[in-house]
């Protein structure tokens, strides 16, 4: 497999494997920047949108909610796992003109100008070319749509992200990660040289400080099991895993929070 495949493969495995957990209440996150990422693109009824790397539906829902009956969302995402959970949230909803489907957002083969408006959050950086997939997106945008990206900020998920490979580093060092893609784009000056590569001029980007509640450390591995974190949790024995937890763990006592800073972006094309 080439690079992209091996990319593709990754990440559908790692999050076919966190749909157990992803839409746990501890992880509420997913939806609360995916609906924050829908307001500030102030959807019209009518509009029809594609959200790529949906998930379970954090975007895809309230996107659906606000271009109503008369409009069209298609969510993409290439975990057929979630793609089933948002499936199943859209029927309780009677969100009929929601259509979640498994694919890849590359290779979807929309029309130029097919869509009012796109969406992907948290999920630009598992492509490893960014710009080729942003120029993707710009493609299948109508003029005077818009491309909103939403994308991690610096120091996600610390301090438990630190400790979390810090154990990882102890039992499997070959596992450990040298870069985390999305930190390319973790400013607003690295999102826009990246935008700019794709050939998106002018962006508004916001950048949004913030944090996340933990309880208890006990939280903190249940958000690491329902996120991309559990493509590396697959790959150890029981015994191992056992002892990654509880050292990941024993450095998160009296923890209280961690970071989930975020940056938005929108673009009128």
């Amino acid at each position: 497999m080439n690079e992209l495949e091996i990319a593709k493969a990754k990440a559908a495995a790692a999050y076919n494997a966190a749909a157990d957990y992803f839409d746990h209440p501890v992880s509420s996150f997913w939806h609360r920047f995916g609906r924050r990422t829908v307001e500030r693109l102030g959807l019209r009824a009518g509009e029809t949108v594609l959200d790529v790397c949906c998930g379970s539906g954090g975007s895809a829902l309230p996107a659906a909610e606000s271009v109503g009956p008369e409009g069209k969302v298609v969510a993409v995402d290439l975990a057929e796992r979630l793609v089933a959970l948002g499936a199943a949230k859209a029927r309780e909803k009677g969100l009929r003109h929601l259509d979640f489907r498994t694919g890849d957002m590359l290779a979807l083969g929309y029309p130029d100008a097919s869509f009012d408006v796109i969406i992907c959050v948290f999920g630009i950086f598992f492509v490893p070319d960014m710009v080729a997939a942003t120029k993707e997106l710009w493609r299948m945008l109508r003029p005077g749509g818009r491309l909103a990206i939403t994308t991690w900020g610096p120091d996600l998920f610390e301090p438990a992200n630190g400790a979390f490979w810090e154990a990882i580093g102890e039992e499997r060092p070959d596992l450990l990660k040298g870069f985390n893609p999305w930190e390319r784009i973790s400013t607003p000056a690295g999102l826009r040289e990246m935008l700019a590569e794709a050939g998106i001029a002018e962006a508004e980007i916001v950048a949004e400080a913030g944090s996340h509640p933990i309880i208890s450390p006990e939280d903190w591995w249940l958000i690491a099991m329902g996120s991309g974190y559990r493509g590396t949790l697959a790959q150890l024995d029981a015994a191992t895993l056992a002892r990654v937890r509880e050292r990941n763990l024993s450095r998160l006592r009296g923890c209280e929070a961690i970071a989930t800073n975020v940056l938005y972006s929108v673009a009128v094309r």
